[in-house]
């Protein structure tokens, strides 16, 4: 590889474009900008396919090249329509080109659509290229390369606007596209080489990891979540470069409109969740190879500079090149061969990786312990394996497992036989021992009293378990205020032999104690309260029976309750409350009478830790997940006789026993030795990288507080810049300060005499107002005066007017005068009512003709009714008829009856009266019956005079209620009397009511 400080060209290759508009007064000029020049091509014809064929070209050096990738510098393109005549130009639309696609191997052109174009209807679209020339070459420029080749015919219209890749599991590839148009196989790999300079990513305000914390690389492929091999040091990251590999089959054209809508791939550093630094790799730097796949795959590979996630971290001032994090990787896409058959070796182990040729300088790293499986275990298999995985991947997955879990079960039995020997000591268990089993199980918290939530766990230890580590829940809880929470893997339980009387001696004085521990990620754990648990309670707790596996009968005794928690700091005050459930098991007396004390170092289970103690060998423990060893004694020989005490089996036995235990303890011995040497090495080479590490992070914090004085040097010189100025203007204050208190005397004194002014004026309108007032006050008295003369004289002048007016009053003109006056208004008031009358008269006719058209509707109804009721009743009218001829003719009899017995009455009269001697009152009384032929030969009454009269007062009592204006035609009453009407007219006949209505029409007249 050259050297890095060698010149480079950034070249971009305008070639041609499409969709254009035509314009025959307009030019085409592309105007490139970068790094502040600006680059332009020769004006071209305004037509729909333009040829510009033009390179555009910046001289720059590699480190210019990595600051301009790291800043994301873009190149804008901008294209504008040129008018020669007017000498005017109008954008027609833009280019934006990264930076980060240049590499140095030639690229295919591609095309690059106008953004905010002004041209509407389909988009105009630049052919255009990107790419990086050493500027030593010189390269001379062929014809052929300006020549703009013909675009490949397009399948982006058949195909959906967003394409996914679609994983195939049961054939081991993804599939990007339609299945019909899927053809080729390809392999997409990204490959983590190296990293180097990692340290910088951790700044003085971040805390280095704690110990333990593991660093890895992180990233995504395709939607497949891939880690690293985890490293434990950033000054020096020892892990196998790995390469995950994925195939996808499709065609080259779906290929490269996929990887063209594709982000960028972001790979992350990180610690535990957090992530220290990320860069990006753009995956549409592929798309430029794909069409030569058959020939050299496409690849994107080189060091790329580590982005602090810290946001703080961005401002600080820019490290230098050489001391920047970086990270190798290398991006590459070929085409798979179908032919490739590879054979997996039988017990390969997955974590192998394929080691690309990326990083030269990187030193190979010793082979480590197999790690935990992380995500990219499955897809980081050699190039080879991965060409030969088609529809047995999953098999060939299981298998590899199969094979790495046979490997761990060899490794832990290795472990447990070097672990567990017979020179571990032993304690001797009384014969009266019985074998105890206590568990504990923490339900739940309740009751908080803190007014902020808790991260829980609780902890707690009881040494005559055997065991002096602490038991703790685990994860931790959210215990918030007022709510219950249930505590994960709360449940604990110890197996331990001890005598009866001195377990009830423990249980009466040892409680349990158990804590609240807060546990926050920013903070040190800290203790908030412990609660009691009463032990003695068990003993005297109700016992029951069970049987055991082998038969024997045990005894088992069950509390459970709830405990207060009281505040670590004082013991009144209570925190929350603890429910807890703990039962003791009797198993009987213990069979084994020696059993090894375990290493409590070697204890996966932190509840299984032991320590022995010489004041309680006679309670071993029997620890949780681990049975004792049992070791059997020699079974005492049958006695035959007497014999010699050499040759007895016991002294036989006992020797071989002390020889035994002195090699054992030789043995003992020298395994202890190598694991204090091998101790004294890890020992010596943790605290060689730690003194790295303080080295590294001394030198990085030097240069930090390098730049800090630097940054506090400029920052004095523009404190003292400041204070000059603050000075400057101090001493311009002072100016102005006093130009203020002169002025402002200037205008107290101005504003006193004006004051004195108007008081002054004041005064004088005060004296003038006064003056005025008292003249005033004169005219007022003056005019009251003539008020009461006046009131005075007019008195006097109506007595005299009064005088006059009587001595007026008895003379003949004035009576004559005042009777005209009378004679005046009583005209006055007869014209007003002869103009009343008028009125009354008019009144009456308008109700006269309203009566008439009345009575002609009346007729008319009437005639309508009785010509229905004549064509109905024919028969009953000629009856009718014949009763009224014979009551008329009855009628006239009776009055020419009654004119006789007149006319015979008068003739007696008139005999007696010449009988009889004449007397003064002869004269009226023979003169008073003469009306009486007249009245009787007046106009006889009609028939039927009581239904006549009461048809005429059932009509005028019509009448009468219909002027009051309160009733109408429509009402009950008026209906009911027109009812009444209707039924006297229909007894009485026709003709009696229209004689009847002649009649009252008259009277009305009359009145």
């Amino acid at each position: 590889m050259a050297s890095r400080s060698e010149q480079l060209l950034v070249v971009v290759s305008v070639l041609e474009g499409r969709h254009f508009p035509k314009s025959k007064r307009h030019s085409l000029v592309v105007l490139a900008k970068f790094d502040g020049e600006q680059l332009s091509t020769d004006p071209v014809e305004h037509r729909e396919h333009p040829h510009f064929s033009t390179e555009l070209a910046w001289e720059l050096d590699r480190r210019m090249l990595h600051q301009h990738r790291l800043h994301r510098t873009p190149i804008k393109l901008q294209c504008f329509a040129v008018d020669s005549s007017e000498k005017s130009r109008d954008c027609v639309g833009y280019v934006i080109l990264d930076l980060r696609c240049a590499q140095e191997v030639p690229q295919e052109s591609r095309w690059f659509p106008l953004l905010s174009s002004k041209y509407t209807g389909q988009r105009p679209a630049l052919l255009l290229s990107l790419a990086l020339e050493n500027d030593s070459q010189h390269p001379v420029a062929s014809p052929e390369r300006f020549k703009a080749r013909r675009a490949p015919p397009r399948q982006s219209d058949l195909l959906p606007q967003n394409l996914e890749a679609v994983l195939i599991q049961d054939q081991g590839f993804h599939q990007i596209g339609p299945t019909e148009l899927c053809t080729d196989m390809f392999v997409l790999s990204v490959t983590v080489a190296f990293a180097t300079k990692l340290e910088q990513l951790v700044t003085s305000t971040r805390r280095l990891p704690v110990e333990g914390s593991e660093f890895f690389f992180y990233y995504s492929l395709l939607g497949n979540d891939i880690s690293s091999q985890p490293f434990h040091s950033l000054l020096s990251p020892a892990f196998e470069p790995e390469r995950a590999s994925i195939r996808i089959r499709t065609n080259k054209q779906i290929l490269r409109s996929y990887l063209d809508q594709q982000p960028e791939l972001q790979i992350h550093l990180c610690c535990g969740s957090s992530t220290l630094g990320s860069t990006r790799l753009s995956l549409s730097a592929l798309s430029a190879g794909v069409s030569e796949l058959d020939c050299q795959p496409a690849a994107v590979e080189g060091v790329f500079v580590l982005q602090s996630a810290q946001p703080a971290h961005h401002s600080a001032a820019v490290i230098a090149a050489d001391l920047q994090p970086t990270v190798g990787v290398a991006l590459t896409l070929r085409k798979e061969e179908s032919s490739k058959k590879v054979s997996l070796p039988p017990l390969a182990p997955p974590t192998h990786k394929e080691a690309p040729p990326l990083s030269p300088d990187n030193p190979p790293s010793p082979p480590l312990p197999p790690p935990s499986r992380t995500g990219s275990e499955s897809e980081s298999l050699p190039d080879d394996l991965r060409g030969a995985q088609t529809a047995g991947q999953s098999g060939l997955e299981e298998e590899v497992e199969v094979q790495e879990r046979r490997v761990e079960e060899q490794l832990q039995e290795e472990d447990v036989a070097s672990s567990v020997t017979v020179s571990a000591p032993k304690v001797s268990i009384p014969a009266s021992a019985h074998h105890y089993c206590f568990s504990l199980n923490l339900h739940k918290l309740k009751h908080l009293h803190l007014h902020h939530p808790l991260s829980a766990v609780l902890r707690y230890s009881y040494p005559f378990f055997g065991s002096t580590a602490p038991i703790v829940t685990d994860p931790p809880v959210q215990f918030h205020r007022n709510k219950e929470v249930f505590l994960p893997q709360s449940h604990c339980a110890f197996n331990f032999a001890a005598l009866p009387q001195q377990l009830q001696h423990t249980f009466l004085s040892a409680p349990l104690v158990v804590e609240l521990w807060h546990q926050a990620s920013n903070t040190r754990d800290q203790l908030i309260g412990t609660a009691s648990v009463q032990m003695s309670a068990l003993l005297s707790a109700e016992k029951s029976s069970f049987q055991r596996g082998c038969g024997q009968q045990a005894w088992r005794q069950s509390i459970q309750g709830t405990v207060p928690m009281e505040r670590a700091q004082s013991s009144s005050e209570q925190v929350a409350e603890l429910c807890y459930a703990a039962t003791l098991e009797d198993l009987g007396l213990v069979t084994n009478r020696e059993v090894i004390i375990c290493d409590s170092t070697k204890s996966s289970h932190p509840a299984a830790q032991q320590e022995p103690s010489n004041t309680q060998r006679h309670v071993p423990v029997l620890t949780e997940g681990h049975a004792p060893v049992h070791t059997q004694g020699p079974a005492a020989a049958p006695t035959q006789g007497p014999t010699p005490a050499r040759d007895t089996l016991e002294y036989r036995t006992a020797l071989e026993l002390e020889l035994w235990k002195e090699e054992q303890e030789q043995l003992f011995d020298d395994q202890l030795r190598r694991k204090e040497l091998s101790h004294i090495h890890a020992l010596s080479e943790e605290w060689k990288k730690r003194d790295r590490e303080r080295e590294a992070l001394l030198s990085k914090m030097e240069t930090e507080y390098t730049q800090l004085e630097e940054r506090l040097q400029k920052t004095l010189s523009d404190l003292n810049l400041r204070e000059k100025e603050l000075a400057h203007a101090e001493t311009e204050t002072r100016r102005l300060q006093a130009e203020l208190r002169a002025g402002l005397q200037l205008k107290q004194r101005e504003v006193e005499e004006s004051s004195r002014r108007v008081m002054q004026q004041c005064d004088l309108r005060v004296a003038l107002e006064r003056e005025k007032l008292q003249l005033l006050e004169e005219d007022r008295a003056r005019l009251l005066q003539q008020i009461s003369d006046g009131e005075s004289r007019y008195k006097r002048l109506e007595k005299e007017f009064q005088t006059l007016r009587e001595q007026q009053s008895i003379r003949p003109e004035i009576r004559l005068q005042s009777e005209i006056n009378l004679l005046s208004l009583e005209k006055v008031e007869l014209e007003r009512k002869l103009e009343s009358c008028t009125k009354s008269k008019l009144h009456y006719k308008q109700q006269w003709g309203r009566a008439l058209k009345e009575l002609a509707r009346f007729k008319q109804r009437e005639q309508e009714k009785a010509m229905s009721r004549l064509k109905k009743q024919q028969a009953e009218l000629e009856a009718m008829r014949l009763r009224y001829l014979a009551t008329e003719e009855k009628e006239v009899m009776r009055v020419d009856k009654q004119e006789l017995e007149t006319i015979k009455n008068d003739l007696n009269r008139l005999k007696e009266n010449k009988s009889g001697p004449a007397s003064p009152m002869a004269g009226p009384a023979s003169s008073a019956p003469n009306p009486a032929p007249s009245l009787a030969r007046g106009p006889s009454p009609p028939p039927h005079d009581g239904a006549d009269q009461q048809l005429s007062r059932l009509l005028n009592e019509r009448d009468s209620l219909l002027r009051t204006g309160l009733y109408s035609h429509h009402n009950h009453i008026i209906t009911e009397l027109n009812r009444r009407i209707q039924q006297v007219m229909d007894a009485s006949g026709v003709r009696v009511q229209i004689c009847n209505l002649q009649q009252t029409l008259w009277h009305r007249e009359t009145l």
